[in-house]
């Protein structure tokens, strides 16, 4: 299976179209809505809580963007769905809720956060709520164990790897050496078999996304491409970006 055509047809709003200025925070209803008035696909994050939901934000923990604090893991969803987006009326929603606010309207590419401990229940509550989804959507996760278990439980899925040159211990503290020496130059690939890749436009060019991309013909996004010195970076080496901080058609 090849990577559909869709998936670098549009910019890729991250996190949605997102302007902390205007009071739109980061994968809150509000930079869902504007991704969609902009006719961009949108990037997403999704975090397991205590009662294996899937709810879209980006933090392990409460308090960078919400009111509120704690892990999410420690939290029900129906206790999650109360947690307001400081200085907006805004609350946070499950995998679910954005499915059906977007409707198949524009493309999601769907990042499972991981806390490296071989659990899959985040990937099978995606699934399940996918299963349901008729518009078109991918999934992608730094961790291998993660790809693998789309892989598993959603083959037709398209599934990407998100990746960067290196991982080191102190921004990976979760992840052990052998699972950070498995992450680096895509050598995970056989097993994973990703559709695309994802990777860090700082690090661009970089032989392991070069052979992926030339070679094996998976498509390369880009993230997050914040500058004009990044875009420029990312029309050279890639076939689409992850954009925040700018409106790609003004």
């Amino acid at each position: 299976m090849r990577a559909p055509d869709w998936l670098t047809a549009r910019p890729i709003a991250h996190r949605g179209l997102h302007d902390h200025a205007r009071g739109i925070m980061e994968n809150m209803p509000g930079a869902i809505r504007a991704a969609i008035a902009g006719n961009f696909a949108i990037e997403v994050d999704i975090q397991l809580t205590a009662d294996n939901e899937a709810m879209v934000y980006h933090d392990d923990e409460l308090g960078r963007l919400t009111e509120g604090s704690g892990a999410l893991r420690t939290v029900t969803a129906a206790e999650l769905k109360r947690v307001i987006f400081k200085s907006t009326p805004e609350k946070m929603m499950s995998l679910a809720d954005l499915c059906a606010l977007v409707a198949g309207r524009v493309p999601l590419v769907i990042e499972v956060k991981s806390h490296f401990d071989g659990g899959t229940d985040l990937v099978r509550r995606m699934a399940e709520v996918l299963s349901g989804y008729d518009g078109p959507a991918a999934g992608m996760s730094f961790d291998p164990d993660q790809v693998m278990a789309m892989r598993e439980l959603m083959p037709s899925l398209p599934r990407g790897i998100v990746a960067e040159r290196r991982y080191s211990k102190a921004d990976w503290p979760e992840a052990t050496s052998r699972q950070r020496a498995a992450m680096t130059h895509l050598r995970h690939g056989f097993r994973t078999r990703p559709h695309f890749v994802a990777y860090n436009v700082n690090e661009l060019p970089a032989l392991a996304p070069w052979i992926a991309r030339n070679i094996l013909g998976c498509p390369l996004l880009t993230w997050t491409v914040r500058s004009a010195e990044q875009r420029a970076r990312a029309a050279r080496h890639a076939d689409q970006m992850i954009f925040e901080g700018f409106y790609p058609n003004a």
